[in-house]
């Protein structure tokens, strides 16, 4: 399902533990990592496919967590010209995605990685909340800057702005943009 600018709509998925660690996955076949996330279906709501994905690409089910907050708006990033598939229609330029922030109810053996037909992570470990930016496939750092700051405020005992030393020096002029945009661009599970 392709929006009519040519996004597909998807959720990110930031599971954190009781430290405020973050789950960050090693995906399969790759050296890159990242955040679970997948694409929503045409018949569902953006929490209905945050779940599937979960069990998904990592196992986890609703008991296994608790929702803590998500982003309002769409976040949206485009892929580089080299990966745009232009001979399949409707033609894909990006992703726009929400976000959701979700705490960790159980031990980690609650993981499976092999949930599904086709792992998504073949590895997995906690990182602090922000030191993963500098790893994330430069195309994707903005949305992923604009998901933990919206997020940050939601969990204690994280800092709200990202230190310095997380941000690789070609993407500080995109983070003091976002820094200056509207901050409300977050609701937790109270807020409904």
């Amino acid at each position: 399902m392709i929006d009519r600018s040519g996004f597909r709509p998807n959720v990110g998925i930031i599971v954190c533990n009781q430290q405020g660690e973050v789950f960050w996955g090693k995906r399969v076949g790759h050296r890159s990592w990242q955040f679970p996330q997948g694409g929503i279906n045409a018949d569902e709501r953006p929490l209905e496919a945050m779940y599937r994905e979960l069990r998904e690409e990592v196992g986890l089910l609703p008991e296994h967590v608790s929702v803590m907050a998500w982003t309002r708006g769409w976040l949206r990033y485009r892929l580089p010209r080299n990966m745009v598939r232009r001979h399949v229609q409707p033609v894909c330029i990006g992703q726009k995605q929400k976000w959701f922030l979700l705490r960790l109810r159980t031990d980690d053996s609650a993981f499976d990685l092999n949930a599904s037909h086709k792992p998504e992570f073949d590895g997995w470990e906690w990182r602090p909340f922000w030191s993963i930016l500098p790893e994330v496939i430069y195309f994707k750092r903005t949305v992923y800057f604009q998901a933990l700051h919206s997020l940050a405020p939601f969990l204690d005992g994280v800092p709200a702005e990202c230190p310095d030393d997380c941000l690789p020096e070609q993407f500080e002029r995109r983070a003091e943009q976002a820094r200056s945009a509207d901050p409300a661009v977050a609701e937790s599970r109270d807020a409904r």
